[in-house]
C-alpha cells in the first residue's frame, strides 16, 4: 500500500512538471508572437509612410525615377514578406526572408536620401521633412520592436532546448523559431535623415 502511494505521488509530480513545461512554452511562444506583433504594427506604420515619401518628392525628382522606383518595389516587398510572416511568427524561413525584404528597403531608403541631398528644394520642402522626421522616428520604434521580439524568441528556444523541456518540446512540436536580423552591419543602421 505505501509504495502505491508514494508511486502515486511520483506520478503526480512528474504529470505537474510536465505541464508546468508545457505551460510555460506556451507562454514563451506566445510572448514572441506578440513581440512580433509589435513589429508588425510599426512595420505597417513605416510601410504606409514611404509611398507618401515618394509620392511628394516626385515633383523634384521627375529624373530621379529609377531611385523612386526602386523604393516602392522594396516596399512592396517587404510587406509581402511582413504578410507573410505575420501569418506565422514562428516560422523562422519567414522571418528570415522579411529580415532581408526590410534590408533591401533601408538600402533603397538611403540611396533616396542621398539622391535627396543634391535637391535642395526637396530639402526644404515641409511636407518631405516632416515624413522623413516620422519615418526616422518609426525606425527607431522598430528596432526597439525588434530587439524586444529577439529576447522574446531567445528566451523560448533557449528554454525549448533545455532537458527534459526538449522532450516536452518535442512531444508537443513547438519548434525553434529565428531572430528577425538584418544581413548586413550597414543595414543596422537606421537611415540618416540630414537636412
Amino acid at each position: 500500500m505505501g509504495t502505491t502511494v508514494i508511486g502515486l505521488i511520483v506520478i503526480a509530480v512528474v504529470v505537474f512538471y510536465l505541464v508546468f513545461i508545457y505551460n510555460r512554452l506556451v507562454s514563451l511562444r506566445n510572448q514572441f508572437k506578440n513581440g512580433f506583433a509589435q513589429i508588425d504594427v510599426q512595420l505597417q506604420r513605416r510601410h504606409d509612410l514611404i509611398p507618401n515619401l515618394v509620392e511628394a518628392a516626385k515633383a523634384y525628382l521627375s529624373h530621379e525615377k529609377s531611385t523612386l522606383t526602386q523604393v516602392m518595389e522594396a516596399r512592396n516587398n517587404a510587406v509581402s514578406a511582413q504578410k507573410d510572416a505575420a501569418r506565422d511568427p514562428g516560422d523562422g524561413t519567414k522571418i528570415q526572408r522579411l529580415g532581408s525584404a526590410e534590408n533591401l528597403l533601408t538600402k533603397a531608403l538611403a540611396n533616396f536620401y542621398a539622391v535627396a541631398e543634391n535637391y535642395p528644394d526637396l530639402k526644404a520642402n515641409e511636407t518631405i521633412q516632416q515624413l522623413m522626421e516620422e519615418l526616422s522616428s518609426t525606425e527607431n520604434r522598430v528596432a526597439f520592436a525588434r530587439q524586444a521580439y529577439n529576447d522574446g524568441v531567445m528566451s523560448y528556444n533557449t528554454f525549448r532546448e533545455q532537458f527534459p523541456n526538449n522532450i516536452v518540446a518535442g512531444m508537443f512540436a513547438f519548434k525553434e523559431t529565428s531572430q528577425l536580423e538584418l544581413e548586413s552591419p550597414e543595414a543596422r543602421q537606421a537611415p540618416k535623415v540630414a537636412f
